[in-house]
């Protein structure tokens, strides 16, 4: 009887017909390193060759593909040349990426996929098999120049274009981004208000200040508001990416004004206590004028020293007897805590000269009118 089954087989085989792009399921009878050879139920084995299998030129089929293994692929031709069916899986597994695709164009579902190449115009993703094209305009809401990093990154975008026959499917990857910087936005702007004290990651830092994103929206810290003492370089003292505790100092619209400069660490709180009038302290030269010295006595609290009191010397000027960061001795002359207005001097502390002390010379009492009239006899 095993040979009844066989005879039904063969002509089973040879009734059975196929056509080109039509969908047959085979199981695996060979595999070599660049094809595969499926039995399809019909007088001839199917042939997948590598190409038509991975976008991999020097893939090992091998690898991927055992005797045994059940598949689904195309017919491309119903006879190669050679009396075998040319067949693809890569081609069905694009007509299935394509199907996917179009359901999710159509219903403007989020798709993810994982980045197979990064070009010079953009992103490359796959879909079960099928390359979605995002433009580096669409990679993100803001500029990006370097997309290296998108490399093997799973990405999320929605396919806003679908023309499979000019093998053009766009992604957009920025408009989720935007929808949800702006679904965030308004849960910030519900939550924070004046006086707050939030976590934030630097952005971007600038000549006049820095960015700093406080999920949903940026805030700027102004230079002036940095810290209580000065700061020349805000690029000296932050860099993108640095995590930062800021104080919510106003909100006008969508603008965020940020400060460094806590009210538990003002400097002049306790500063009439420290730097009352005729006490002595010590100060770095900060910075210098014509008229005078501005004098850095912490960070935050700067005093004048006038050019007149620089010496009991004259000085015409506060470089003649000053340099940037040399560290003076001064006495408070002044303090005005209401202006925050503080004078100092190093005269006050320089002993006065002792007044030079003519000498008491012996001098003749002499009557000249006597003498003259006694030359007169």
């Amino acid at each position: 009887m095993p040979e009844l089954n066989e005879f039904e087989q063969m002509l089973e085989e040879s009734l059975k017909t196929i056509r080109t792009g039509e969908i047959v399921t085979g199981k695996v009878i060979d595999v070599k390193d660049d094809e595969i050879v499926l039995n399809i139920g019909y007088k001839s084995d199917g042939i997948i060759p590598r190409n038509e299998y991975t976008n991999e030129n020097n893939v090992d089929l091998r690898n991927l593909v055992h005797v045994g293994d059940e598949m689904e692929a195309k017919v491309v031709k119903v006879n190669d040349g050679e009396g075998q069916v040319a067949l693809s899986y890569k081609r069905l597994a694009i007509d299935k990426g394509n199907k996917r695709l179009e359901e999710a164009f159509n219903s403007q579902e989020v798709l993810t996929a994982k980045v197979t190449q990064v070009l010079d115009g953009g992103l490359s993703v796959e879909v079960e098999g099928t390359r979605v094209f995002i433009p580096a305009s669409l990679v993100s809401d803001t500029y990006e120049r370097d997309l290296t990093k998108y490399a093997d990154q799973e990405v999320e975008f929605v396919v806003t274009e679908f023309n499979p026959r000019r093998r053009r499917i766009i992604g957009d990857r920025k408009q989720l981004m935007a929808a949800r910087k702006a679904e965030m936005q308004k849960e910030l702007f519900e939550r924070i208000q004046v006086g707050d004290v939030v976590e934030g990651t630097v952005k971007n830092v600038t000549d006049f200040g820095a960015f700093i994103d406080l999920g949903g929206a940026d805030g700027l810290l102004h230079i002036s508001e940095m810290s209580w003492g000065r700061v020349e370089n805000p690029k000296k003292v932050f860099k993108s990416g640095d995590p930062l505790t800021v104080l919510i100092k106003d909100i006008n619209g969508e603008k965020i004004a940020l400060s460094l400069k806590f009210p538990d660490q003002n400097p002049w709180a306790n500063a009439d206590e420290k730097y009352a009038a005729g006490s002595i302290v010590t100060g770095r030269v900060a910075r210098m004028t014509d008229f005078g010295a501005f004098v850095e006595l912490e960070p935050g609290v700067d005093a004048l020293l006038h050019v007149s009191q620089i010496s009991r010397e004259h000085v015409e000027k506060p470089s003649d007897a000053l340099k940037i960061g040399q560290e003076i001795e001064a006495r408070v002359v002044d303090f005005n805590g209401e202006d925050r207005k503080i004078s100092l001097s190093i005269k006050a502390l320089q002993n006065a000269p002792e007044p030079v002390q003519e000498e008491n010379l012996d001098v003749a009492d002499v009557d000249i009118e006597a003498v003259a009239a006694q030359y007169e006899e």
